[in-house]
Order: structure tokens, then sequence, then C-alpha cells
């Protein structure tokens, strides 16, 4: 290199995946720089992967940990086309511990999504959603779903902007799904953060040069410098099994650690170097290759995709401090996250609408008004929250025999034209729910008895049927008596034991079960109650409504004379009466018509005299 005759290189830091205290030996005060840094990884503060090959539903669970009050997440899964093969079913178990918007796409896959009540999810076609209690540890979502099949795979991710989970099973998963920490998840997950790592930079004290530096560093690398071509030297450190594709837009030294290639020939591979695995050797590294300042350094964790930009490379580092910006910068109102959090809150036959300022200024928005559809019901300035309320008969409100609806205005700085939310609230005074015991899958004619060894299928309808409002079962038990041993059926929404089965959902709604009455769990011939406990869920109920409905049970054995006829015995009974009746008549019938005797016509003789 001809060194004398040109300034000396910046460098450029990417990548170093250890964490290590920087040493004084190389002089690098390294400061923040304005040069923005974005990477998809796989790895996860924790998690696991396992194979379910027979199972019918696989089951994935997702922790989200943010550290904002309120954040928007796109989640998109993925899977492989299964020639000739019925497609499984797949449960999504989500838990947020911040308020989360949730998009999503699922293309062609039937799925069952469970989350808490902090996630915000506004529907999508083919999607059944289930809402689950407000859990607080990672063993309550985990026992949750352990009852609804096999774990495919479980991941904790801090501050998800972005997520792909793909459903294929990993080839070489162990059978069960242990958690790791730091756990490369591999091909079956890769997520973006929402906060960008911290990108750094600092003058090499000692090394002359006086050439602008690039303010990016990336695997995809886009220098735009107004004031020419720097030289520039990328160092990319990471552990020996990975290599490098390199897109960049600009001519520069690499120097990286096991094989590297460009994206323009990438079937040629270069062999890289034996670089330092800490902050104070890749920083003297630069300082051997007599680069005159650190551009950029950034610590990743292992990533698959790593992007860097730098639009403002003119200037070099900071020097003195930057000047003071007089006027803010204009941001704008999230307007759909703001809609989201309108979630009306309904009871004594009033609706409550209340919107958090913090929330309020975290989305960047400043609200001029809040009120239902009759302008004169204006929000209270309460504090730190803005509180919209008023009785179902005012304000607008239209009301019908089971839903109450009114429509929430948001005037904004920001917008010349009001935004509208539609809410709801429901009617329980007029919902009644039914609990009924059928002795067959087609729920045709309810029964009151059932017999020792037969199988009952329980059904809990409501009336009438509200489609604003889901019906959950959360428990059920028969109670036998105080001499016996209450019978678990149902616990926290999941089958008790391998006698019990939840089955799937009635036509409007209806939520089902099945039992087998063993003759262990009786015994003795007994009545019995059959209660359930039942969640009424809704974005407008705080919080759900619970109610207990029972239905008094004649237990009986098969066998018994005095047990009382079940519905299939009255009908058998019934039909061999009428057959051995019809045969009676017909043998009855025949012996008469061939043995009478038939009067014979008179002589006729006897007619001359």
């Amino acid at each position: 290199r001809e060194e004398g005759l040109r300034p000396s290189p910046v460098s450029h830091v990417l990548c170093d995946f250890g964490t290590s205290r920087l040493a004084e030996t190389v002089h690098c005060d390294l400061q923040p720089v304005d040069a923005e840094v974005t990477y998809i990884t796989s790895q996860v503060s924790e998690g696991c992967v396992a194979q379910v090959p027979n199972a019918t539903v696989e089951v994935h669970i997702l922790f989200l940990e943010s550290s904002r009050e309120l954040s928007e997440l796109e989640l998109t899964l993925q899977k492989a086309q299964q020639n000739g093969t019925r497609p499984r079913e797949v449960l999504l178990v989500l838990g947020a511990n911040k308020n989360m918007l949730l998009r999503l796409q699922a293309p062609g896959i039937a799925l069952n999504l469970a989350f808490n009540p902090k996630l915000i999810f506004q529907g999508h076609p083919g999607v059944n959603t289930t809402q689950l209690p407000p859990f607080t540890t990672k063993k309550q979502f985990l026992d949750w779903a352990e009852t609804k099949g096999p774990i495919a795979s479980i991941a904790e991710l801090n501050d998800p902007q972005s997520i792909l989970l793909r459903l294929d099973q990993a080839p070489r998963a162990p059978s069960s799904c242990n958690l790791e920490p730091l756990k490369d998840m591999g091909h079956t997950l890769e997520w973006s953060p929402l906060t960008p790592p911290s990108v750094r930079g600092c003058r090499l004290e000692g090394v002359p040069g006086h050439k602008e530096a690039p303010r990016t560093v990336t695997v995809k690398v886009e220098l735009r410098c107004a004031s020419g071509d720097p030289d520039a030297v990328l160092i990319l450190q990471g552990p020996p099994y990975v290599s490098w594709l390199i897109d960049a837009n600009h001519n520069m030294q690499i120097w990286t650690t096991g094989e590297y290639s460009f994206k323009i020939f990438p079937e040629k591979n270069i062999r890289g170097f034996v670089l330092p695995d800490t902050p104070q050797g890749l920083l003297g590294e630069a300082r051997r290759l007599n680069a005159s300042m650190v551009a950029s350094f950034v610590e990743l964790p292992l990533a698959s995709v790593v992007s860097l930009q730098a639009h403002s490379c003119g200037r070099g580092l900071q020097t003195s401090p930057p000047p003071v910006r007089t006027t803010p910068p204009k941001e704008s109102c999230n307007q759909e996250l703001l809609l989201s959090l309108i979630q009306p809150k309904c009871s004594e036959d009033v609706m409550t609408v209340v919107l958090k300022k913090d929330l309020i200024s975290t989305l960047k928005c400043t609200i001029t008004s809040l009120t239902f559809s009759d302008p004169r019901c204006h929000a209270e300035d309460r504090d730190d929250q803005l509180v919209l309320r008023s009785a179902y008969s005012s304000c607008g409100m239209k009301v019908t025999e089971n839903v109450v609806r009114n429509e929430v205005v948001v005037n904004l700085l920001s917008s010349s034209s009001p935004q509208w939310k539609k809410v709801h609230c429901i009617n329980m005074d007029s919902l009644s729910l039914q609990l009924g015991l059928f002795l067959s899958p087609h729920f045709l004619q309810a029964s009151n008895t059932i017999e020792l060894g037969q199988q009952g299928f329980v059904q809990v309808s409501m009336s009438p049927p509200i489609p604003e409002l889901v019906l959950q079962l959360d428990s059920c038990h028969l109670d036998l008596g105080p001499d016996v041993d209450t019978v678990e059926l149902i616990q926290s929404q999941t089958a008790k034991g391998s006698c019990v089965s939840l089955l799937s959902p009635g036509p409007a709604g209806d939520v089902r079960f099945s039992f087998l009455l063993r003759g262990y769990m009786v015994p003795t011939p007994t009545p019995g109650t059959l209660s359930c406990t039942v969640a009424l869920r809704s974005r407008s109920l705080s919080p759900d409504v619970h109610r207990t409905i029972s239905l008094r049970l004649n237990i009986v054995s098969p066998g018994l004379p005095d047990k009382g006829l079940v519905l299939p015995a009255v009908l058998g009974i019934t039909f061999g009466a009428f057959l051995i009746g019809a045969l009676l008549t017909a043998a009855l019938w025949y012996i008469y018509s061939h043995t009478r005797e038939y009067p014979r016509p008179p002589n006729a003789s006897s007619s001359n005299h």
C-alpha cells in the first residue's frame, strides 16, 4: 500500500459477539454516533425447539417482554406445503407484559390463538381466539399450554418489532422442549428488535488522518458521502463457523473472521483472519491497520441479517457538542394505535372509556377533544387520564335488547378530520345460560339420567346468542354428596384425566365436552349435581363476568330394576313391544284364517220340498 500518499483509512468494527471490558492500552473513548443499525437474529433470551411429529395439535409459546407501555408487533407464521397429509392444527400462546398491538399474518394455517389481556388483537379471518386468564408467571402459561398438546417451541423475546415463526419440524431437535438461556432458535424463529443497538465511534490517538469517515457499519454497507469516497476498512468479528456475505456500494478493505464473499460473486469464498474476540483487541486491530478513527463500533447478538446505513458521513466525528435544536422535529401521531386503546368498560348501566395520558404521549398524540357521538358528552380531565362516561340512556346510546352501542369521536391536533371508533356494552340482565346433558354426540335430546359406564355429552349455551360475547368454560365438577369425593371434570379450561374431552363448539358458539362415567367414580347409584362455571368475556367487560350453573342428575347402575329408564332404554322397550305385538297379531291371524269352518250351502232336494 502507498500509505504515504493517501490519508489513513477509517475503520468500521461490526459484530463483536463477546462482551468484555475495554482495556486502557488503546486510547479510544467510544462515544455514540448517529449511525443506524438494524439486524435479524435467531437468538432469544430463553427458548427451546422440539419435534412433535405425531401431534394433532402443535403448541408454540412466545413470551413478549417490552420496555414500553405500548408497542406494536408484526407476527408472521409460515408453514411448508404438506402434500397428501392432513394439515395439523396449531395453537399459538402469546404472553405480553405490556400493552401490545398485534398484526398477524398466517396464510393457509389452521390457527388457534390464545393470549393474555395485555395483547390487543382486532381479529383475523380464520383465526380462533381464546383470551387467557391474567396469568402472572411463565409456569402458569406453560401448565395451561401443556394440557392442549405437545409443545413444539418456546421463546422469550425482549422488545420485538417483528417475528417470523416457521412451523416446520426441526429435523435434529429433541422430543421435548427444555428451556435454555440465550438459545439459538435456528430456522424456527427469526426476529428483529424494536430498540436499535448502540453504535459508537472514536478517534484513535497518535494516528494522523484528515479524510472524513462514513457513519455506517453493515454487512450490507451503504455509504452516501457528499465529500467523496473515503478510504475505509470493514472489520467483522464473529464465531469461526460464521461466513459473511457482503453487499457494499463502496470499495473498502475487508477484515473478517471465518470466510467472506461478495454478493456479486457469492460462489467465491475468501478466507478471513484470526481476530481478537474482545473490544480492546478489535480496536487494536483497527489501529494496526493504520486507521485514523473508528467511525462505527457495534456489538450484536448472533444475527442472520445486519444492515447499517449512513447518509451524513461527510462531517466526521463531533469534536464539540452538537448544536442545540431550537425547533422540535415534527412527529406524527400513531392514530391506529391510539384507537386500539379505546376499549369501553361496562358496569351498572354505565359505559366508561379511559385513556391514560402517558400512553397518549408515548404515541406522540395531542387530543383536543374526546366525546361520544353526542358532542355534548365530553371526557373529563382527571390528573393522569381522560375519562369519558355515560349512562345507557344518554349521549346518543343505541340500546337494543342485549347490546348498547355508541361511537367515540377523537379530535387530534395533528389531523383536520376527527377519528371514530365504534364501541359497545352488553346488557347482562337479559342473558340466560343453559346447562344440558345429552347421551349422544348429536346433542338432540337432553336427559337427566346417566348410567355408570355411559358417556355423557355436556353443553353450555347462551340465550340469546350475542356475537360480541365469548363464552368460555372455566371449570366443571360432579358433586355426589357429602360422603363421596367430588369428581373434577374441567379445571382452568382444561380437561381433567383421560375420561374427559373438550369438544368443538356448537354452531351458535355453545361450549361442549364429554365425559365417561366409570364405576369407580361413583361407588353406588346416587343422585348428583353437575356444576359448571363459565366466563363471559368481551373487551367491554372488566373484569370478566363469571357465572355458575347446575343440573341435577340421576346416576344409576346398569341392570337395576328400580333404576328408572334412560331414553335409549325407553325407545328400545317401545320398539320391542311394538315388534312383539305385531308378530303375535300376525300369528293369531294366521291360525284363525287356517282353522275356521265355512258354512255349507243348502241341498237342492231340500229346496224341492
